[in-house]
């Protein structure tokens, strides 16, 4: 299957939203390969242009990224089946809301979007991701308190990157692993 896209860059984000839509459905005919690894998220490139970059992610249970941004590129996703869980930090409210994406769901979200994705329940869940411009850098994040007691984020990793898999560094621990230890 060939992806073409003619766009400025960015890419408007009712655009992102439509084309992670219509890829999701070609995904649903059967017309990409799509695996599952259990020991790590499975994912490819679909497309990558000067103005937008298409990812195939899977998600086996409990699979999950850490608090993330997109290092200024907006962007949008379609979960294709299963069942994700969207923890999106909300900066009125200074707190994570979480919500279920289930299949059909098409999020859209400006560059200054922060949140996490995984998957919670048993069924392998997977989803088509768009990024413009081209995903090349992403934060991620704690939410810790301050003195007053409010949250606020505290970024602990910053990377260039092209890959919206991309693991921390070795040497950065997230928050909720610290404390377990």
């Amino acid at each position: 299957m060939s992806i073409t896209w003619e766009s400025t860059n960015p890419v408007p984000l009712a655009d992102l939203v439509e084309r992670t839509a219509a890829v999701a459905a070609d995904v649903r005919a059967g017309l990409y390969d799509v695996r599952a690894d259990a020991d790590e998220r499975w994912h490819v490139r679909l497309y990558r242009d000067d103005c937008v970059d298409l990812w195939l992610i899977s998600w086996t249970t409990e699979q999950g990224t850490q608090l993330h941004d997109h290092g200024g590129s907006g962007g949008a996703f379609t979960v294709v089946t299963g069942t994700l869980q969207e923890s999106v930090w909300a900066s009125g409210s200074r707190r994570l809301v979480d919500n279920d994406r289930n299949a059909g769901d098409t999020i859209g979200f400006g560059e200054h979007y922060v949140h996490d994705v995984r998957n919670v329940h048993e069924q392998t869940a997977v989803s088509v991701h768009a990024y413009s411009p081209p995903l090349d850098q992403m934060n991620f994040y704690d939410v810790e308190r301050d003195e007053a007691g409010r949250r606020h984020l505290t970024r602990i990793a910053h990377l260039w990157t092209d890959d919206p898999e991309a693991e921390l560094p070795d040497d950065v621990v997230p928050r909720e692993q610290r404390s377990a230890s």
